[in-house]
């Protein structure tokens, strides 16, 4: 679970202790999927030190030799390796390698070169990666600091407010997550008003909260740098943590974390370059590239669908009946089939998929779906001819031998469903999309339990 989500949980079952006030503002978990910009911690250094927010000196390796000059050039004992990866709980991870700890603590330039030639090229897994882990392609080497005392502060984008918020607690560290759902009165909120922005008078009062008093201007010119840096770059959220005092009062970001709005990504265009795109799920990566809307889930029945709100009554549905939807995947409304083909190919990458349920609407109709008391209108523009002939050639191509339920309505219909007849394949035509959901999760469920008892079911075989 991402921190702003725990923060908003302990705001819910806790209540909260906001400094300013926004009418009517109430926290509400956020239900949606969202995917948005990460970047590596060494990006967020550089964005933070080009605001003239402080960081320790750093460079990035993405070699063992770089390493060990740039950690020559820092001319420091005290360094400190932070491995690339995007995933939280890094210091108490461990690479595949059997190298404990994503985050080491070294004291010379050689002790560098070794350990980060250990950590690069290896999968590191944390409580966030799974089993598989994540990959690390490069190493931040940085100079050490010794924090006397530790803060947390972020700024982020929160529905409940109405728009931004200023988060800040004086127990910064690891732990802000604890803290959190344990102390909820440590945390403290100041929301924004998106027209006039963070007022000086708004960040004096926070660093003042924090215990910062002593240093109130140069704490609330470091959260006015940091909302003028989240309003620049379209930022969702900019945490530091930890915000600490390092011997003689000075102030450093010790790690940071930024997340972007994707729907900025065409003002935003340098930014977005920077990617990494090998932290990513291979599918999403994959479906990307053909303008595909792709999210993995953890169920068993694949889902195609055309639409977003038709995916999700699609997944209502599944899961009204028992089943446990394995992917949103939205084609969208003016797909190819090659790229139905190319979505079957991603869907069907997952082991975990034992049946697939495609659900169709096009045409220039309304069309209405009941799902949990709700009526959900769409207008299709698909056509039902062009899903089956890349149903048909995924189906074919990659020899699917798991059962492909097709539930199809609205422009050419009836000559889709003169291809998927004459194509001998056993794609189970369906046209109601209740029945098709049953029958999705009854054959899934037939297929889990032969592949349990290593039973060879072949959908595959002519009709």
């Amino acid at each position: 679970m991402l921190r702003s989500a725990i923060l908003a949980e302990s705001v819910l079952k806790n209540g909260s202790k906001v400094l300013g006030s926004v009418p009517n503002a109430r926290w509400q978990p956020q239900q949606q999927q969202q995917r948005n910009l990460n970047v590596h911690e060494h990006i967020s250094y550089t964005l933070l030190k080009n605001a003239d927010i402080t960081v320790p000196n750093f460079g990035v390796a993405k070699t063992k030799e770089e390493a060990k000059k740039i950690a020559e050039s820092l001319n420091t004992k005290d360094l400190v390796l932070k491995a690339q990866v995007l995933a939280g709980g890094r210091g108490k991870g461990s690479f595949k390698n059997g190298l404990k700890g994503g985050v080491r603590m070294v004291y010379s330039p050689e002790e560098a070169e070794d350990i980060c030639g250990k950590m690069l090229g290896q999968y590191l897994v944390t409580k966030q990666t799974g089993e598989k882990g994540r990959i690390c392609n490069a190493v931040m080497v940085a100079e050490r600091k010794f924090p006397r005392k530790e803060f947390y502060f972020a700024v982020m984008m929160e529905r409940a407010f109405n728009g931004p918020v200023i988060i800040a607690s004086s127990q910064g560290g690891v732990n802000i997550e604890e803290v959190a759902a344990e102390n909820p009165d440590a945390i403290l909120y100041e929301p924004i008003d998106v027209m006039k922005g963070l007022t000086k008078e708004q960040a004096e009062k926070v660093a003042v909260k924090v215990g910062l008093e002593s240093q109130k201007a140069k704490t609330a010119d470091m959260l006015l740098r940091m909302y003028d840096l989240f309003v620049k770059k379209d930022a969702l959220l900019i945490e530091i943590n930890p915000y600490a005092e390092d011997a003689g009062e000075k102030y450093f970001s010790l790690d940071a974390k930024f997340r972007f709005d994707d729907n900025a990504q065409f003002r935003q265009k340098e930014l977005f370059s920077l990617r990494d795109w090998t932290q990513e799920d291979e599918k999403e990566v994959a479906a990307a590239k053909f303008d595909l809307n792709y999210i993995a889930l953890d169920g068993n029945i694949g889902c195609m669908v055309n639409g977003a709100g038709l995916a999700m009554a699609t997944m209502d549905i599944i899961s009204l009946h028992g089943g446990s939807p394995a992917n949103f995947l939205d084609v969208g409304g003016g797909a190819t089939a090659q790229a139905v083909k190319e979505a079957f190919k991603i869907i069907t990458a997952d082991p975990k998929v034992h049946a697939i349920l495609v659900n169709i609407f096009g045409g220039n109709q309304s069309h209405k779906v009941f799902t949990n008391s709700i009526m959900l209108v769409f207008s299709g523009i698909m056509r039902c001819d062009v899903i089956a002939e890349g149903i048909i050639a995924a189906a074919k191509e990659l020899s699917l031998k798991m059962p492909i339920i097709c539930r199809l309505q609205g422009t050419n219909v009836d000559d889709a469903k003169v291809l998927i007849a004459a194509s001998g394949l056993k794609i189970l035509p369906v046209d109601n999309l209740d029945e098709a959901a049953r029958l999705a999760v009854k054959l899934s469920n037939i297929v889990s339990l032969a592949r349990d008892a290593k039973l060879d079911i072949n959908f595959e075989m002519p009709l």
